[in-house]
């Protein structure tokens, strides 16, 4: 793990690093030491590790919950360099979906291929950020929606570090059979009027989670309209979890 900056500011220092050729963040509290729970971050398609919303909330588990935090770059976003095939891909759903193809499947079996390439990567950052003294081997969970959330089920499915997980606007087609492998706590989230996710989809990867303690937050409005105050609930629920 190489860092090549760290800056701090209003109490969170932020390090970007290299983990092969795979660029992170990391925040944690100003002159932390010791272990402390760590919230893996998903962004969304087209997004990157320090989109607002990625930002945002990072900040919001440093300051107010003592945590650390770690996202980095999905292949071919951000700082990561383009990958052919991906764009071939998004090209040839984005033609199918205008001329008239339903989008839900060709999003469902894009994030499946992308996730085989993601799981294994963030793997390896967790081991290389958990060593740090500064974050240490302390209860790890996994916040991402979208995108976040297509790769984030095979992710917490795969890795039993992750003990609480915050999930959503993702639906069954994409992961519904790594869903029934999770058994941690989950809050999922779901808009009710989602153009990109079909609702019953949406319920039916609900359904599918095999955790005794999961709960559903169902809100009106389009995919990208997740109210603000879900991140308060978010807080709430990994300080019940990890804390």
């Amino acid at each position: 793990m190489r860092f090549v900056s760290e800056t701090s500011s209003d109490g969170v220092c932020e390090q970007l690093f290299f983990l092969d050729e795979i660029p992170g963040v990391l925040w944690t509290p100003e002159g932390a030491a010791g272990t402390r729970p760590l919230i893996v971050m998903g962004h969304g398609g087209g997004q990157h590790k320090k989109a607002p919303d990625i930002l945002g909330l990072a900040r919001r588990f440093v300051t107010e919950c003592d945590f650390a935090v770690v996202a980095v770059d999905v292949p071919g976003h951000g700082d990561r360099p383009v990958v052919e095939e991906y764009n071939r891909i998004a090209t040839e759903n984005q033609a199918r979906v205008e001329a008239g193809q339903e989008p839900a499947p060709l999003i469902a079996g894009f994030q499946a291929l992308v996730a085989r390439q993601t799981v294994p990567e963030w793997q390896a950052v967790l081991n290389a950020v958990q060593q740090l003294e500064h974050v240490g081997a302390g209860p790890v969970g996994y916040w991402g929606v979208s995108l976040g959330c297509g790769l984030g089920v095979p992710f917490v499915a795969a890795e039993p570090r992750v003990r609480a997980a915050v999930l959503g606007l993702g639906g069954a087609l994409a992961s519904g059979a790594y869903a029934a492998l999770i058994t941690v706590p989950v809050e999922f989230l779901v808009q009710w009027d989602d153009e990109r996710v079909p609702r019953d989809q949406s319920l039916a990867l609900f359904d599918a989670f095999a955790s005794a303690d999961k709960t559903l937050h169902a809100n009106p409005g389009k995919h990208g309209d997740l109210p603000v105050f879900e991140l308060d609930s978010t807080l709430r629920f990994f300080r019940r979890h990890l804390a």
